[in-house]
């Protein structure tokens, strides 16, 4: 038995129920969180629209699903070891000789010995990288035809550097303040505010760019109005690890402390504090799904943590030190130290991550920063006498979607993605650690009346709280037993005042109730003469 196709063939039962499996599973990656609730709901029109909605999501996780299965021209691979070969002990000189040509142009090293270490960003697309040096040295180029764009020398300090919403502006935390310069090289903006920055960060959705100082000060500031959103002091010291959780644009801050901290712009104090490490933390990275934390601490350790359910154990721990780390667009995890860079997978799709390649750079070269190009099999290292370049099979998405990133966009198309981004801006407000309780129906909470016992009891405690209160003494002729009683009974009967007032009201209330349902009530036609006739307004 099986089920008829288009073209008359006969696919057997068993493989349709294995795609048809294979699609739920795939539908589930792109539905936009659990269904809505609509069974509490009074408003049979809003009921109605939810309901639409949630049709039309379920229509088109269906449609995505579908075209990702049938549709995508690539898929992703990674290294397979034959027999008693092992992944990490394949050097990148083995990858080049068996890569097509294209891809072993992106194997290459840039020596600049004299304006070191380098910090690396690549755009949303891949396609373009800024490079900082310490000393002063700014660089944007093109990686699909491996060219220069424009490189300038701003003569002081560059701690930080990163791109904002696309190639042609980009921010670099110098000495003194942080400055936002154009494609050509043109300075635009000094954000004197900011002060010293150690870090950078952009936030794509929101059009925010992040910052934290030498002061421990996390301020956002909007790109596109110019105004300072938010001023914090986070009151926890200095800190240079700073990261921004791609699922929900929280900014995550690492502290001497051993304690990671994460903010929003609409919150004085921080969403969440927790303790990660027994010593400094060095390192963070959030994987692209934005559930999974990966820490990296003085006592060498590395932890990874389900930010779904903070326990008190992290998921799994590995040993060995890390200066920087980061995840790739399909789950790789890359850590160095010093001049040694090692690449972490989850084979077994658990959240348990083995080692899976290694690279050495030239022994006294000093990492700054591991970076994954995205939708390409390359990781960018930014290390004390230039930026290298190595193979990483199967760290980028293989297919990308040109609505979001395109790699090859034009720039007419880059000026209609300009716009709709910034037409589809979020607020500051919508930064939250569970961004799928967006659009959800608030349920009503209703409160819950007591009982008569229950206010008897309230209303015990309150006259028994005062009873031990002692009047003050007044002057001769004031302080009479009398008097004293008096007073005494006083602060019993105000004591009782509140609970008899709300006792008279919800008695009020009830007999209101009781006239209305008795004037409901339909008399016969003959008596309808003697009813109380009201008042005409």
């Amino acid at each position: 038995m099986g089920v008829k196709q288009d073209d008359g063939s006969i696919m057997p039962t068993s493989e349709q129920e294995k795609i048809s499996d294979e699609l739920d599973i795939r539908v589930k990656k792109f539905l936009r969180g659990e269904k809505t609730n609509l069974e509490g709901l009074q408003d049979k029109k809003l009921k109605g629209q939810l309901a639409v909605r949630e049709e039309l999501f379920g229509k088109s996780a269906q449609a995505a699903a579908k075209a990702e299965k049938w549709l995508l021209p690539s898929e992703g691979g990674y290294l397979e070891a034959e027999g008693i070969e092992k992944t990490w002990r394949i050097k990148q000189e083995s990858i080049a000789r068996e890569v097509d040509i294209l891809s072993a142009r992106s194997q290459y090293d840039i020596v600049l010995p004299d304006l070191g270490p380098y910090t690396l960003d690549f755009t949303s697309s891949g396609r373009y990288m800024a490079a900082g040096g310490r000393k002063g040295h700014l660089a944007i180029l093109d990686m699909k035809n491996m060219s220069l764009v424009k490189e300038i020398q701003v003569r002081e300090t560059v701690r930080d550097v990163v791109f904002l919403h696309n190639e042609l502006f980009f921010a670099a935390a110098q000495k003194k303040y942080p400055y936002i310069y154009n494609r050509d090289g043109t300075e635009l903006h000094c954000l004197k505010e900011h002060g010293a920055v150690l870090r950078l960060q952009f936030l794509k959705n929101h059009f925010l760019l992040a910052s934290i100082n030498k002061s421990g000060q996390l301020r956002y500031q909007d790109v596109t109005m110019g105004g300072m959103v938010a001023n914090y002091r986070t009151g926890l010291g200095r800190t240079d690890v700073m990261q921004v959780n791609p699922y929900n644009g929280v900014v995550a801050l690492g502290h001497s402390l051993g304690t990671v901290s994460m903010w929003k712009p609409t919150s004085s104090t921080a969403l969440l504090k927790r303790l990660c490490h027994k010593g400094p933390i060095t390192a963070m990275a959030f994987h692209p799904n934005g559930h999974l934390m990966a820490t990296a601490g003085k006592e060498k350790k590395i932890m990874l943590w389900d930010l779904r359910n903070l326990k008190d154990e992290p998921l799994q721990t590995l040993p060995g030190n890390a200066d920087t780390l980061d995840f790739s667009q399909k789950g790789l995890l890359a850590r160095s130290t010093s001049s040694f860079v090692q690449i972490l997978r989850d084979s077994s799709g658990t959240q348990n991550y083995n080692n899976y390649m290694t690279h050495k750079i030239i022994k006294g070269y000093q990492v700054e920063k591991v970076l994954f190009r995205p939708y390409e099999d390359v990781l960018g290292i930014g290390h004390s006498m230039g930026w290298s370049s190595i193979l990483i099979p199967g760290s980028g998405e293989p297919n990308f979607d040109s609505w979001v990133a395109n790699p090859f966009e034009t720039s007419k198309q880059r000026r209609e993605r300009e716009v709709h981004s910034l037409l589809d801006k979020l607020p500051p407000e919508t930064i939250m650690l569970n961004p799928t309780k967006i659009g959800t129906v608030k349920p009503q909470r209703r409160k819950e009346k007591k009982t008569k016992e229950e206010k008897e009891a309230d209303m015990e405690a309150a006259v028994e709280a005062v009873k031990g209160i002692e009047p003050k003494k007044k002057t001769k002729g004031r302080n009479k037993p009398s008097k004293r009683t008096k007073k005494k009974q006083e602060i019993v009967a105000n004591a009782k005042r509140p609970f008899l007032e709300q006792q008279k009201k919800e008695e009020e209330q009830v007999a209101r109730k009781k006239q209305k349902v008795i004037e409901q009530v339909e008399l016969p036609t003959s008596l309808q003469r003697f009813s109380r006739k009201k008042s005409a307004t």
